[in-house]
Formats: structure tokens, sequence, C-alpha cells
């Protein structure tokens, strides 16, 4: 499975009061910039992810975020985005200005 063209737009909906947005499709996925900084991830299954480490990181694990990893348990350093900001504009933007200002 691969991101369609209904999901890009999907994730430039959500982020769309940051501005400045520029994406690259890879292995299925989309890696998502702000300002040329890349902030965030869409996977082929379209779970969308936004960078984080440190302290930053164990706040999205307090809210419940989920580490990214691949079927052979490998991790990367982004965390899905709490689930209350799928469906609140304000609330994804402000969970992604926090991923931009910790990177």
């Amino acid at each position: 499975m691969s991101v369609t063209q209904t999901d890009i737009d999907f994730v430039y909906e959500i982020f769309a009061p940051l501005g400045d947005l520029t994406h690259r499709k890879m292995m299925g996925g989309l890696t998502l910039y702000h300002q040329g900084q890349v902030f965030a991830i869409l996977s082929a299954d379209t779970t969308l992810y936004l960078k984080a480490k440190g302290a930053f990181a164990d706040k999205m694990a307090a809210a419940g975020a989920v580490k990214f990893s691949t079927e052979n348990g490998r991790t990367m350093g982004y965390w899905t985005l709490p689930s209350e900001a799928l469906d609140d504009l304000e609330i994804a933007t402000d969970w992604a200005q926090q991923a931009l200002a910790a990177l």
C-alpha cells in the first residue's frame, strides 16, 4: 500500500496553519517538511507521525502517542500524532509547532 493524493491532501489540510509545507514520497509513504525541515512522516499505512526526541518524545508518549517501528522491530524517532489531534486542526497544529520547536 502507498499513500494516495487524498492522504496527501489530508496532511496538508491538518497542518495548513503552519504554512510553507512540502513533501517527498518515500517507500510508499511521505516525508513532510516545514521550511525545508523534516518534521513528520506519513507511513505507507497512512499513520501520521511527528519527529520527536528527548523531553518532547516523553511528552508525546504521555499523551498516548506510539513510537514508529518497522515490522522487524526497528524504531525511529517518530511518534504518532495523539488521536484527538486528528479531529482538531488547532490541536494538530499545536503538536506540530511543538515538534518543530524541539528540533
